[in-house]
């Protein structure tokens, strides 16, 4: 099953000027974030099973949604007014095949633990 959101961020990635934390980048509309309709493109995720994400490393924080476990609880910030990244203008960049790859493995490790997130979410309706 697909948990259908993306994340961006990070100290060595930063998603936002002068902000190094982790956010979400795309929420897919069939997924299961997408369905449940609390997470939101924008939202900064600021911990993981109770660990706080402040001043990690993207990779870190991927490798800490692979370790999460079945159950996985986030603390989010809500930024409703953030959509699809930053405004203002940004460095030309073009995507090497590894870092293309590592985008699919993060997608997919997203997806992972969203479904979980979204599974531990609705045993406390």
């Amino acid at each position: 099953m697909c948990l259908g959101f993306n994340i961006v961020g990070g100290v060595d990635q930063p998603y936002l000027e002068n902000d190094n934390g982790i956010f979400v980048s795309k929420i897919k509309e069939d997924g299961a974030a997408g369905l449940d309709g609390r997470l939101q493109e924008g939202d900064k995720i600021l911990a993981i099973n109770g660990v706080k994400l402040k001043d990690l490393m993207h990779r870190a924080t991927v490798d800490l949604f692979r370790t999460a476990g079945e159950d996985v609880e986030l603390s989010v910030l809500k930024f409703p007014h953030l959509t699809n990244g930053p405004t203002g203008p940004q460095p030309e960049h073009t995507p090497s095949a590894s870092s293309l790859g590592l985008l699919a493995a993060l997608a997919g490790a997203a997806a992972f633990f969203a479904f979980i997130y979204m599974r531990h979410l609705k045993k406390h309706f």
